[in-house]
């Protein structure tokens, strides 16, 4: 049987590259790297024989490094990133990036970092459970010897790469990893963005199967299944809520269960037959219906078939009373930040409104059989007015609800505490909260750092123990306060990445946001969808960094790296945060809590970037302090 082999544009073992003329190396990798420019060109004519010379030496002190395996331009599967050379060798895999130059700059070093770390996360033969080491080189060219480890990344000449090389393998008594198991095409499967899930789902009915991250959610959605297959049976209405921190999967699941195929097999006929779709994605996230529409219909699908907005379906259904929704499964994302009554008859013009859980759970007592509730709750998320309820309304709704008695809710204990006290049957499972972050590219802890940042008193030792803990882990936290700075860093940062996403976002009530050249007034017709969709030379694109995306705009959705520039509604000031200097709300009497909003609005933007956030930091007095305060945390500068 063969293997299907990832693509690239050379892959021998040492000798076999020693004793290659460069001449038939280069040509190889021209004919494989489509548009190549002569930049490239003169670049692998430099390095490649200097490469040999030290793959020689190597073979010189160790004749047991016969096996070893040299790979150039291995392009990553379901990707178009390509490091630029990885070297197998006795127990560990080790990562070059080529630089042209005397020194690295930070963007190479977390460039390569980024490189060694999704190798750990994604690929079978290097996550940690194989004790198989992956390693982080950069090596400028016109450096001589070995400079060190800066930021977990190994910084070496190209005289000092031999040594280095013998110097990398842990265990000499190890084998070889063999090219072919590196190579082939199923061995590395990525965490695919919000957008990439929603079109495979869509596609095929089925999403990758992502090496450890899948432990993380597939239990959450082994016990909804079970759930929903045990309503079909009783002819019940459940309400699920799965919890979890920041970036745990839960949107994920939600689409998952969206396109489960068993759906179709336990919708019960309507009197027009079958519906044609017995489960639906809802969110009241306005710019992620947005994109995820946008991003569907260009693929070739329905997008407004598989993702509503929650508004649009209120006021579909509400409208008239006896209209019975087709679906059995309703998803509704963010769901702890669901509208409270007076806000739903602000939106809806309705005299004796009802929230919209109240509305969800009447929606759901209207489809004949069973019917299924999804609400995944978030944390600290609650940006906007009438946002600020809580859990406590999905309990008002169901007591309040025409026969509570045929309603069971599901959680994890944290979520059934709003459910202390009341009559409705209450069933708690450990398995419906995630606790995992994977869309950080499983960094752990970043929701705790995040939280320890903006929450309390100087907590600046605990969380620079933490800091280091992320940038071990790959994930980079940079402040600067030059907005030129920070936009080189990530221009240059993702320059060889076309696919990658990174823009620069704001708080929305940053009222001195426009003396950096931003502006941040909420825009009803941001094109958000074009804004993360387009890529490098379109004029709408984020990677210009160009126009800002709010709070509003960003949040449910991911960027691979965002540049935050800090406002002044959210300062530190005697030791403290404050945000006396903040836009003023409209109707202030509505706002239980806009300190709050600001927090949490900073707890969104912090969270966007699944490799790192840079963070600008205007130079403006009364941000000083908030600056010395990030670095004290464990922010790395640019400067």
């Amino acid at each position: 049987m063969s293997i299907i082999q990832a693509r690239h544009g050379w892959g021998s073992v040492f000798p076999l590259f020693r004793d290659t003329a460069p001449r038939v190396i280069v040509g190889k990798l021209r004919d494989f790297v489509t548009d190549v420019s002569p930049e490239q060109i003169r670049a692998w004519d430099d390095s490649i024989p200097r490469l040999q010379v030290e793959v020689g030496e190597v073979l010189e002190a160790d004749p047991g490094a016969q096996d070893h395996g040299t790979i150039l331009e291995y392009e990553l599967p379901l990707e178009s990133r390509r490091p630029d050379v990885v070297l197998l060798v006795r127990g560990a895999v080790v990562v070059l990036e080529i630089k042209g130059r005397q020194r690295p700059s930070q963007a190479d070093l977390d460039q390569a970092a980024a490189y060694a770390r999704d190798l750990r996360c994604y690929h079978r033969s290097c996550h940690p459970d194989t004790r198989r080491e992956v390693h982080a080189v950069v090596v400028p060219m016109g450096a001589r010897g070995y400079t060190g480890v800066r930021d977990g990344v190994h910084i070496t000449g190209p005289d000092a790469l031999d040594s280095l090389i013998r110097d990398l393998q842990p265990d000499w008594s190890a084998p070889v990893l063999d090219p072919r198991d590196f190579l082939a095409e199923d061995a590395y499967r990525p965490l695919p963005t919000l957008v990439q899930a929603a079109r495979e789902l869509m596609a095929s009915g089925s999403l990758r199967r992502i090496h450890r991250a899948r432990a993380a959610t597939q239990p959450a959605v082994d016990e909804i299944t079970r759930i929903i297959h045990e309503a079909s049976e009783s002819r019940t209405r459940r309400l699920i809520l799965l919890t979890g921190v920041p970036g745990s999967g839960k949107t994920l699941v939600g689409l998952q269960v969206v396109h489960a195929h068993y759906l179709d097999d336990l919708a019960e006929p309507r009197a027009d037959g079958k519906p044609a779709a017995p489960a639906v994605f809802l969110s009241g996230n306005a710019p992620l219906v947005q994109v995820l529409q946008y991003e569907l219909s260009k693929a070739g699908g329905g997008g407004k078939a598989f993702v509503r907005g929650v508004k649009d379906y209120v006021k579909s259904y509400s409208s008239v009373r006896h209209r019975i929704p087709p679906e059995h499964v309703l998803v509704f994302d963010e769901a702890q930040r669901a509208w409270d009554r007076d806000r739903v008859a602000e939106k809806h013009g309705e005299g004796a409104a009802k929230s919209e859980p109240e509305h969800f759970v009447e929606f759901a007592e209207r489809v004949p059989g069973w019917c299924i509730v999804l609400g995944l709750i978030g944390g600290g998320q609650e940006i906007h007015t009438g946002e600020e309820g809580g859990l406590v309304q999905w309990r008002w709704a169901v007591e309040r609800c025409g026969d509570p008695s045929k309603w069971i809710v599901h959680g994890s204990t944290g979520a059934l505490e709003a459910f202390t006290g009341t009559g409705v049957r209450t069933v708690s499972s450990p398995s419906l909260n995630l606790d995992t972050e994977i869309r950080f590219h499983l960094a752990s802890d970043l929701h705790l750092f995040v939280a320890g940042f903006l929450e309390g008193g100087d907590r600046s030792g605990e969380l620079t123990r933490i800091a280091l803990k992320l940038e071990r882990e790959g994930y980079h936290l940079r402040v600067t306060r030059d907005l030129a700075t920070a936009s080189a860093y990530l221009s240059e940062r993702y320059a060889e990445n076309s696919e990658a996403r990174f823009g620069a976002v704001a708080s929305s009530r940053d009222k001195d946001l426009a003396s950096s050249g931003f502006r941040n007034e909420y825009q009803r017709y941001f094109p958000v969808d074009r804004w993360f969709a387009c890529g490098e030379g379109e004029p709408v694109s984020c990677r210009n960094l160009r126009d800002v995306a709010t709070e509003f705009q960003v949040q449910g959705l991911e960027l691979d790296a965002v540049l935050l520039v800090w406002g002044t509604d959210l300062i530190r000031a005697d030791s403290a945060w404050s945000n006396r200097r903040a836009k003023r709300y409209m109707g202030r009497n509505k706002v239980r809590d806009p300190f709050r909003l600001r927090v949490n609005a900073y707890r969104v933007l912090l969270t966007r970037g699944r490799d790192g956030t840079v963070v600008f930091v205007p130079r403006h007095q009364g941000l000083d302090e908030t600056h010395a305060y990030m670095l004290a945390c464990g922010f790395r500068s640019l400067e």
